[in-house]
C-alpha cells in the first residue's frame, strides 16, 4: 500500500498534467498545490490541498483528516508565509494569514457546509484545526 507522500506525487502529477483536475476521491472537489520552503529543512514542499475559494482569496484547512497535530505544511507556512500556490492552470504568489479565532470558526463551518468531511476532521481531534487564508502577493 502506497504511503502518503506516494499518494500525494500522484495527485500532483495528474493536478498538472490534467490543468488541475484530478481523479479518484478528489475528482470533482476544489484542489489546489502549495509550494512551501521547508521550516526547518529549507527545501521546497508541494502538497495537494483542498480549499474554499473566498473572493480572491483562497482558503485552506489544517485538518490533516483530524490528526492530533498539524499537517508539515501548516508548520512551514508559519515560518515562511509566502508560498506559491498552483489553482487550475494558474500558478500564483500568496502571502498566507491564519484566520483570528473568529473568522475562523465562519470560514471553517462554511468548509463543513460543502463538504462535510472536514466536520467529521473536527470531531477526531481536540486541536482547533486553523484555517489559512491565501492572498495573491500582487494586491498590495
Amino acid at each position: 500500500m502506497a504511503n502518503q507522500n506516494e499518494i500525494n506525487l500522484g495527485i500532483i502529477e495528474e493536478f498538472r498534467k490534467n490543468n488541475g483536475n484530478v481523479g479518484g476521491k478528489f475528482e470533482g472537489k476544489p484542489i489546489l498545490l502549495i509550494s512551501t520552503t521547508g521550516a526547518k529543512s529549507g527545501k521546497p514542499r508541494t502538497s495537494p490541498l483542498m480549499y474554499l475559494a473566498d473572493g480572491d482569496r483562497w482558503l485552506i484547512f489544517a485538518s490533516k483528516a483530524g490528526s492530533s497535530r498539524n499537517p508539515d505544511w501548516f508548520h512551514n507556512l508559519i515560518a515562511n508565509p509566502q508560498v506559491t500556490v498552483e489553482v487550475g492552470v494558474e500558478t500564483v504568489q500568496v502571502k498566507a494569514v491564519v484566520a483570528d479565532p473568529e473568522e475562523r470558526d465562519i470560514l471553517y463551518a462554511r468548509q463543513v457546509g460543502l463538504h462535510p468531511q472536514f466536520g467529521e476532521y473536527e470531531q477526531r481531534t481536540t486541536r482547533k484545526i486553523p484555517v489559512v487564508i491565501l492572498t495573491r502577493m500582487d494586491q498590495g
